[in-house]
């Protein structure tokens, strides 16, 4: 009677799969937990973080920083910075609270290129603010990428008139955030060269 034995590999294969997916999960599970403990800590924002992409969001966050004069106010990528001071001076913003930051290049690096920023300065709460249609893919990102890093949001959504995103681009947004977890890379250069083979096309 011929016994087949399964080769090593089939085993190292097998069972680094069934380890790589336990470490994702444990990973992810790990995230409600952190925000429970931090929402205990910091029930009330700290800061103020804007996601660049519309005016109207920049507009939105000067008048809404006006009666919260104690929170300085992060503009991940926004409009050009001339335009932006002008904006956040016309609403009695003092510059020394505002600080705009152009390192982001999508929504997902949004938030990676300034988590570090935040731990650094002991931010555990902030005011996440977006467009609506924006709204439910920012809070997904921000839930995997702040959350694992012990940070929690309030969300303030600026009203537009354009339809919500695909749940699509929130899922892929989503495994690049994981992604971003596990590996400390966004999948941001990848989309880029996408984008680029695109345009030739």
């Amino acid at each position: 009677m011929l016994i087949r034995v399964k080769s090593l590999s089939y085993w190292t294969k097998k069972y680094g799969t069934l380890f790589f997916t336990g470490f994702i999960v444990f990973l992810v599970s790990i995230i409600p937990v952190r925000i429970y403990i931090t929402s205990l800590q910091a029930p009330q924002p700290q800061a103020i973080l804007t996601l660049g992409g519309e005016t109207e969001r920049e507009v939105y966050t000067a008048n809404f920083a006006k009666y919260y004069p104690e929170l300085e106010i992060w503009v991940s990528t926004g409009i050009v910075p001339q335009e932006a001071r002008t904006i956040f001076q016309t609403a009695g913003i003092a510059d020394n609270r505002l600080h705009l930051d152009y390192h982001a290049s999508d929504t997902v690096t949004n938030f990676t290129t300034l988590v570090e920023e935040f731990k650094k300065r002991k931010i555990q709460h902030l005011y996440l603010i977006t467009s609506d249609f924006h709204m439910p893919r920012a809070k997904a990102i921000a839930t995997f990428v702040l959350g694992s890093q012990g940070i929690v949001f309030t969300p303030l959504s600026v009203p537009s008139k354009q339809p919500k995103e695909s749940k699509l681009r929130i899922l892929r947004d989503s495994g690049r955030s994981i992604l971003w977890i596990i590996t400390g890379r966004t999948g941001a250069s990848l989309k880029t060269r996408q984008q680029n083979l695109y345009a030739f096309k």
